[in-house]
């Protein structure tokens, strides 16, 4: 295991909003699962209002295991984890999982409606919205990912990226503090990949003021749209610090099986 770049701090890419909590604060986080595996070693990891970061590793570093954690599907067998301020507990999931939007690799996990309208309202309506204002969030999601002209259609009609949109678009109308991407950017061809990154980096200037945790091993993607970047490996946070600065150690990325696409090269 290699040791931490850098900690949480203003070098990597941190905004503390004076008055408001973190996004998402993990701390001391541990897990094992029934067998015995210890998949999680007391991870820490700070998210400020608005950051947009990456969750990088290799398989079984224990990311997935991290992020049923934010939602509550798994209980921590140690450390806490706190969402806009809100522990994650039995009392408050039906509040934490709204504040955590998830989009799944599969939007066929998501999108199981007669109509993309139909599914964006779902979530929002599951909490409480209806009349004038469920249909305001519908259109405000769909607007957002430009989609609203297919509101009426189903979603079996759509391309693969259009339906991803459309997955981002049922999580944007609950109104999350923070969005969880899983590999965004898997099976998407190069059009579909630079339409979907327009619509996350079009999100803060659209007001959604939504922080950003994306899973991927898409490091060019990660560097795109994440300033910094989160490393786990084995259980443990190695590495976090400014995106480029980590994609530009190859000795790093070597130790914890992660690897640029051959030909890429950081711009200076």
């Amino acid at each position: 295991r290699g040791s931490a770049m850098s900690v949480q701090d203003a070098a990597a890419g941190a905004r503390a909003t004076p008055g408001r909590p973190p996004s998402l604060e993990v701390r001391g986080l541990a897990f094992a699962y029934p067998d015995g595996h210890q998949a999680l070693h007391g991870v820490d990891l700070r998210i400020e209002p608005g950051e947009r970061v990456a969750l990088l590793g290799p398989n079984g570093a224990g990311k997935t295991t991290l992020v049923l954690h934010l939602n509550g599907i798994l209980r921590a067998g140690a450390g806490s984890v706190e969402v806009g301020g809100l522990p994650v507990a039995p009392a408050n999931l039906r509040e934490i999982r709204r504040r955590v939007g998830i989009v799944f690799q599969d939007p066929d996990d998501q999108l199981f409606m007669p109509t993309v309208g139909d599914d964006v309202a779902f979530g929002p309506a599951n909490f409480g919205v209806t009349g004038p204002a469920l249909r305001e969030r519908v259109d405000a999601a769909l607007r957002t990912v430009d989609m609203l002209d297919y509101r009426d259609r189903s979603p079996l009609h759509l391309s693969g990226g259009q339906r991803r949109r459309v997955a981002l678009a049922t999580v944007l109308a609950c109104r999350p503090e923070i969005l969880v991407l899983d590999e965004p950017s898997s099976n998407l061809d190069p059009v579909a990949r630079r339409e979907l990154a327009e619509v996350l980096l079009g999100l803060e200037t659209q007001g959604w003021g939504t922080s950003m945790l994306m899973v991927t091993h898409d490091l060019p993607y990660a560097l795109q749209l994440c300033p910094r970047s989160v490393i786990l490996d084995d259980g443990v946070v190695v590495a976090d610090g400014p995106t480029r600065g980590l994609l530009a150690d190859p000795a790093l990325l070597a130790r914890h099986r992660l690897e640029l696409p051959f030909g890429f090269t950081l711009n200076p």
